[in-house]
């Protein structure tokens, strides 16, 4: 494609992207990353003036820490599997996100009716496997608040070394 015809190509819409949050704020009460969706407090204040490109940007992040997390304790084994059961059983997930997020998802929507992992499209790494999928659940959400948290004080909380006075 010519550099002319890109230009008059028409522009893709962007998808409209989805609040994150999950009607558990806790920035109310003083904290600086919210233990419900994981932004920051200013984001969360802020996300109705940010533009579609700003909240990608930090929808980019949340789903990228949440994938890390998840990729610790579980690895797809069926990605089609996976996303037919999320299907299925008709659980809200987003579908721009990777298939860790979706099982998230699926794993915060009945963790403890999952019998057969397996028959899910999804394995329980050797080391987790004691522990229930619940259980799981709930230690990938404080890992996943735990790494939002630590890139806040990194990078917002912290001033920079280097500048100048």
């Amino acid at each position: 494609m010519t550099e002319s015809t890109a230009s008059k190509s028409p522009r893709v819409a962007r998808a409209r992207v989805r609040t994150p949050c999950i009607g558990v704020c806790s920035t109310g009460i003083g904290d600086a990353v919210c233990r419900g969706c994981k932004r920051f407090s200013h984001e969360v204040i802020d996300w109705n003036a940010y533009t579609e490109a700003e909240k990608a940007i930090v929808d980019q992040r949340l789903a990228s820490f949440l994938s890390t997390c998840m990729q610790n304790k579980f690895v797809v084994t069926d990605s089609g599997l996976l996303r037919w059961q999320l299907e299925t059983q008709q659980v809200r997930f987003n579908p721009v996100h990777d298939q860790y997020c979706g099982l998230f998802a699926l794993l915060k929507a009945g963790a403890s009716q999952i019998e057969d992992t397996e028959s899910f499209g999804f394995a329980v790494h050797l080391t987790w496997r004691s522990h229930s999928l619940r259980a799981l659940r709930e230690m990938v959400d404080h890992e996943f608040w735990s790494l939002s948290d630590a890139h806040y004080e990194r990078y917002l909380a912290t001033p920079d070394l280097f500048e100048e006075s």
